[in-house]
């Protein structure tokens, strides 16, 4: 229970947020920016720490690191909830990742030495109904919350649950021994964080400097030159925290490209879509949150299919074709959405995008695994979720850009009002353009936006079904649907 609450913390972090960013938006006069790194800090800050999470958690102790992970949440989610501006809220996100990366590298430890035999896979199956349910109910609790209080008790909200599940944590948990030896992989951590974090900063940057800006292509290069000297590391280092010769295995690599690309091509547009629900079309947040249902209830259904019906067929199936399906969603909710629009517009590109999400989701924690030597189980499963993280943070950066730019060539070139339609404060448009004006910017931006995530989708199912090896992987247990 005390692991399970965890994980249905910090995976509804990722995705209440999204429904809460037009009143925190006007709350606290953020800019574009601003509003971009407030989902992408924490997305990124638990993508890139969590390899490094793992190895600390496994010298230190999985119950130890746990409990630190939960401290660090609480105190983080707190300073989120009273953040007086946009930089301190931004701050505190990226913390929260941290706190969330040590909660999610020990879950699987934790689970196996609670549990044996039997039990352990009913734990499991618990623990993943959790996680699937985390990602239905996180933006329809964000409008709740959002709508009956405010944005800020989106984050308070995780103060009683870390305070009960630190108590449990005490009182349940087998406790830890002494110190493990072991070393930590610092280096290849500090340039892979620099790597990722200044990739996204570009993409992020770009809106106001454009992309022929020195210093956009100067964090770019900065990018590059931190990701050779990570490859360089975990090539010659005595301890990497990831071992380069599994992207020799094609069907690995193949995996590993898939869930890179799976969380941008499904998920990062719904960032987009609920800040123009709202401050376009004037739904409330909770409003906004439910049209999402379509992704979590037709998720749920292709996942109970696949794991009745597909049940050993190849991974290369499954997930190309879950890759398919997401990307065919995601072109078609494009194609739906005109000035003109509504929510229901996006209702059946989302079913088929949900659709596509239960059948890869359950089957890239499996094929990742059984794809690699038993061994190296624990770096592939962490990789996995770490290309996830990152995807979803740089597609939200890349999805950005691309709504601020189309939105701008449909409001005479204005940067500026086009970051206030792409940053939910459309309304202070009111006067200055005619409202058909201003929807049919946003409606261009989530056009282009969805036309991307569909390309994405594409490219993965290609990816897949190029590389995987079409014989089956073993089963395993299934990784949660992490959204934004």
């Amino acid at each position: 229970m005390t692991v399970c609450l965890g994980t249905f913390m910090l995976l509804i972090d990722v995705t209440i947020v999204n429904v809460a960013l037009p009143p925190m938006a006007t709350d606290l006069s953020t800019s574009f920016s601003s509003l971009q790194w407030v989902v992408d800090g924490y997305a990124l800050s638990l993508g890139v720490l969590l390899l490094g999470a793992g190895a600390l958690s496994d010298m230190y102790g999985h119950r130890r690191f746990y409990i630190g992970g939960l401290i660090l949440f609480a105190v983080s989610s707190l300073a989120c909830g009273l953040a007086a501006d946009p930089g301190l809220l931004v701050a505190a996100r990226v913390v929260q990742g941290a706190g969330a990366a040590a909660m999610f590298t020990t879950t699987f430890a934790l689970l196996n030495s609670s549990y044996q035999g039997r039990d352990r896979g009913v734990a499991y199956g618990v623990w993943g109904g959790v996680s699937g349910a985390a990602t239905a109910i996180g933006p329809i609790l964000g409008g709740l919350l959002t709508e009956a209080f405010s944005w800020r008790w989106i984050f308070l909200v995780n103060l009683p649950i870390c305070i009960a599940a630190v108590v449990m944590c005490v009182t349940t948990l087998r406790a830890d021994g002494a110190r493990r030896p072991g070393s930590f992989d610092l280096w290849g951590t500090v340039t892979f964080t620099v790597a990722a974090g200044t990739l996204t900063y570009a993409v992020i940057r770009a809106n106001d400097e454009g992309w022929s800006s020195p210093k956009t292509w100067g964090l770019l290069i900065v990018s590059g030159v931190a990701l050779a000297a990570f490859a360089a590391i975990e090539r010659f280092g005595k301890n990497p925290m990831f071992d380069l010769a599994l992207l020799r295995n094609r069907s690995f690599s193949g995996i590993l490209t898939a869930g890179l690309l799976v969380n941008f091509a499904a998920f990062a547009a719904f960032t987009y879509t609920s800040i123009w629900l709202q401050s376009v079309l004037g739904l409330s947040p909770l409003q906004a949150g439910l049209t999402g249902l379509p992704v979590s209830i037709c998720s749920v259904l292709a996942s109970g299919f696949a794991g009745a019906r597909l049940h050993g067929r190849s991974p290369r199936l499954i997930i190309g074709g879950g890759m398919l399906l997401i990307g065919l969603g995601s072109l078609l909710s494009g194609f739906l959405i005109t000035a003109d629009s509504s929510w229901p517009a996006l209702m059946a590109g989302y079913a088929i995008v949900g659709l596509g999400v239960g059948l890869v989701m359950p089957a890239l924690a499996s094929s990742a695994m059984g794809a690699v030597p038993h061994s190296r189980g624990g770096m592939a499963a962490g990789s996995l979720t770490t290309a996830r993280q990152l995807g979803y943070a740089i597609g939200i950066a890349i999805l950005g850009t691309v709504f601020a730019s189309r939105a701008a060539a449909h409001l005479g070139g204005s940067t500026e009002a086009a970051h206030a339609v792409a940053g939910g404060q459309a309304g202070r448009l009111a006067g200055a353009f005619p409202e058909h004006v201003i929807r049919a910017a946003a409606a261009a931006g989530l056009d282009a936006g969805f036309y991307i995530g569909g390309a994405v989708g594409l490219v993965g199912a290609l990816a897949v079904f190029l590389l995987v090896r079409p014989a089956p992987a073993p089963a395993a247990a299934p990784e949660p649907a992490m959204a934004s």
